[in-house]
């Protein structure tokens, strides 16, 4: 004969399952997540233990950070930053996933921290992970409760955060370097940087420029873009970075990039391949910023910039804005022309508004650099 099952326990798909009443409790139904017999009746034992430590002396049960993590992920699956949260948290699981919640401090975490600067990680990088912890571990000391009551953890420790100092500053491009970049970028990341460099968009704004969007303005013989706040971006439920439609003016350089892509494909303005590219900061990207900088040393005989060399897309629309700036546009008209977010910045133009503004934005135009205004940075070169 086999071995006389613990009441509460039975087998399902070669796994052993709790299906239990308790006095004081309610019913008990969980899997125990073993195949083997004895294992899941020291882990029914142990859950048995526990709940009558919480009833009777009030002791919290012990919870796992995996746990608190697995569930603050189907909490806030809403959320459009849900996806890099997730991946975070799959880079901590490895240092402190098996841990009881009350053991999370600077202690154990040290591990995770030294391992992602070996990675070459930024300190920013790796704070935003630590930001995540601490928002579990808030959560579980001050709003999840369990059937007792209780919250899931007595109380959130302190969490010390890297210093920033690292964090790279942006780059605006001077008009030769621009030329410098745009020669080495493959022809369709080229057309993409130009345009973002005369109109402001950040990189998914660009990589998801869609024809549906673009509307006329006959009254002055060009076209706008409005881009739906919710558009999607690298995650289905992100878009728009301010959470407003964003209105795309174009100065004659973004236009006349804009004309070279019509016909190209019926939905993308610029399509990679006939497909939606997923980001321009990719090895393409990175390989010519390399050549671009290492070009510049042999034609200058000196180095280029570090920030040149290891420049982001991002710094292309930080170019567009500090263009503006040195050509004497207005901060609100600055707002209103990169897409940021003001009270007194709308979609809600007339022809007369967007004419003034396309006016604004041609002042940054290179088709004669002579009339263009000279845009002088002041930058400290590496030691």
């Amino acid at each position: 004969m086999g071995r006389k099952t613990s009441p509460g326990l039975y087998q399902r798909d070669g796994i052993w399952h709790i299906d239990k009443r308790i006095k004081g409790h309610g019913r008990l139904c969980e899997s125990t997540g073993t195949g083997e017999q004895e294992e899941a009746e020291r882990y029914l034992r142990l859950r048995l233990t526990e709940i009558r430590e919480a009833t009777v002396y009030g002791v919290r049960p012990r919870r796992l950070f995996r746990e608190a993590a697995t569930r603050y992920l189907l909490d806030n699956q809403h959320m459009p930053s849900i996806g890099d949260t997730a991946m975070h948290l799959k880079q901590l699981d490895p240092f402190i996933g098996d841990l009881p919640l009350g053991r999370v401090h600077d202690a154990t975490l040290t591990q995770f921290v030294k391992a992602r600067q070996r990675q070459d990680v930024s300190n920013r990088t790796i704070n935003i992970a630590l930001q995540r912890v601490v928002r579990i571990l808030r959560l579980a000391a001050n709003v999840w409760r369990d059937e007792h009551e209780m919250t899931w953890l007595d109380r959130a420790p302190h969490i010390t955060v890297l210093p920033e100092t690292n964090r790279r500053s942006a780059y605006p491009l001077s008009w030769e370097e621009q030329g410098y970049l745009l020669r080495a970028l493959p022809a369709h990341l080229a057309k993409m940087a130009l345009y973002k460099m005369n109109s402001g968009c950040r990189e998914q704004e660009v990589c998801r420029l869609r024809w549906d969007w673009e509307i006329k303005v006959p009254e002055l013989l060009t076209s706008v873009f409005l881009i739906p706040l919710d558009f999607g971006g690298r995650r289905p439920n992100s878009g728009v970075k301010n959470g407003e439609d964003r209105l795309v003016l174009l100065n004659d350089v973004a236009k006349s990039v804009i004309e070279a892509q019509r016909g190209i494909h019926d939905v993308w303005v610029f399509p990679y391949k006939g497909k939606v590219l997923a980001k321009m900061n990719g090895s393409a990207w990175k390989r010519a910023r390399v050549r671009a900088a290492e070009q510049w040393e042999k034609d200058k005989g000196e180095p280029a910039h570090p920030g040149f060399a290891r420049m982001r897309v991002h710094d292309l629309k930080h170019t567009f804005g500090r263009r503006l700036r040195v050509a004497g546009v207005s901060f609100e008209d600055r707002q209103a022309l990169l897409g940021h977010k003001s009270a007194s910045v709308t979609t809600d133009y007339s022809a007369a508004e967007i004419e003034h503004l396309l006016a604004q934005a041609n002042k940054v135009t290179v088709g004669d650099q002579r009339s263009s205004p000279t845009l002088t940075v002041l930058r400290r070169r590496a030691a």
